[in-house]
């Protein structure tokens, strides 16, 4: 078998794997770090004027840090959403992560079919014997049929 060069994939021994992930510019470690930096801050300036007499600003400064909290809590849910999908010797293996919670789907490589959804920018359709499952959130809708090409091709031995 030749070695092809995968654009999406990456070969290690016989198995090729595509990480597909969310682009994001903060992990949620740092997001942490953000929100209580921003709590110090807006504590600190709501204490200050709670001394001052202004009783009504550290219940506002509660009410904003609870809900940009609720907002960054949302954000870093679904911050390491991703697709796996493994070509394993005879098993085509699709993992599915959102908000923690992990689907995975096995093919057999001699069945699996993979198509478009609906059109030819819509999320591709890993399909075989009943089993379906959606992948290619994460890639730009004009890439998807290249990322299916590519799969398809590794499923062929090409």
């Amino acid at each position: 078998m030749s070695n092809p060069v995968f654009r999406f994939a990456t070969v290690s021994g016989q198995n090729i794997h595509w990480f597909l992930k969310r682009n994001c510019s903060v992990t949620p470690a740092q997001l942490g770090w953000l929100y209580a930096s921003l709590c110090v801050v807006s504590l600190g300036i709501g204490t200050f004027f709670w001394f001052q007499g202004a009783r009504l600003v550290m219940p506002f400064a509660w009410l904003e840090l609870i809900a940009v909290g609720a907002a960054f809590l949302v954000y870093a849910r679904h911050a390491t959403d991703g697709e796996k999908i493994s070509l394993q010797g005879a098993q085509l293996v699709v993992e599915l992560e959102s908000a923690g919670r992990l689907e995975r789907a096995e093919f057999n490589r001699d069945w699996v079919r993979i198509e478009p959804k609906a059109g030819d920018r819509s999320l591709i359709e890993v399909s075989a014997r009943g089993r379906t499952v959606e992948v290619g959130r994460y890639v730009r809708p004009e890439l998807r049929p290249a990322l299916a090409r590519e799969i398809r091709m590794a499923l062929r031995g090409a």
